[in-house]
């Protein structure tokens, strides 16, 4: 593992057992992952467990970290897949999907940028008609500012699907917005 980056000297470092690493790392990226985890689960506590088994997992697979993307991507890779993991255990039996909280209070800005409408509830219930696989593109896209190419390596996907998934969510959305704004607008 060759890295040049400061979070990438940190896993090299975690890889090697410094503990300290762990926690300079954990101050770097906790709030990344937690936000990431909590959009797809929308429950406090199970992102914060969540959170907890990321760092439990870089802390054990720090070496393997081959230095092919950035850290942040390798981390949201490893959270999405125990977001997965979590889903497919708490699957009911009606299959009801898990709807995400779109954004805190703060990111209440990238809420309008992505939609480029005024009214937040509008882009929240325009988001809730795209399927999970979509929604899930649209957040790393526009929440966590990823490229295709990184966000096809979380969700572990060809970046063609990223991009086919992407085009049909902005469809979607360009939809739902023009059909449900007011005319004067």
């Amino acid at each position: 593992m060759k890295t040049g980056t400061e979070a990438g000297r940190l896993l090299e470092r975690i890889a090697c057992g410094e503990s300290g690493a762990l926690e300079q790392f954990y101050e770097a990226f906790h709030g990344r992952v937690y936000a990431f985890v909590l959009r797809r689960l929308n429950n406090p506590a199970d992102a914060a467990e969540i959170l907890n088994e990321v760092m439990l997992e870089v802390w054990r697979s720090a070496a393997r970290f081959e230095g092919r993307s950035q850290p942040l991507t390798w981390v949201l890779g490893i959270a999405h897949h125990k977001v997965l993991d979590r889903l497919r255990r708490a699957h009911t039996a009606n299959h009801e999907e898990i709807t995400p909280d779109i954004a805190p209070a703060d990111e209440v800005s990238a809420v309008e940028a992505l939609a480029g409408a005024e009214d937040a509830e509008l882009v929240r219930r325009c988001l809730d008609k795209l399927t999970d696989s979509h929604r899930l593109v649209v957040h790393l896209a526009f929440f966590n500012d990823l490229s295709y190419h990184e966000i096809a390596e979380i969700v572990n996907c060809p970046l063609g699907t990223v991009k086919t998934r992407m085009f049909y969510a902005k469809q979607v959305l360009k939809r739902c917005l023009a059909g449900q704004r007011p005319a004067s607008l």
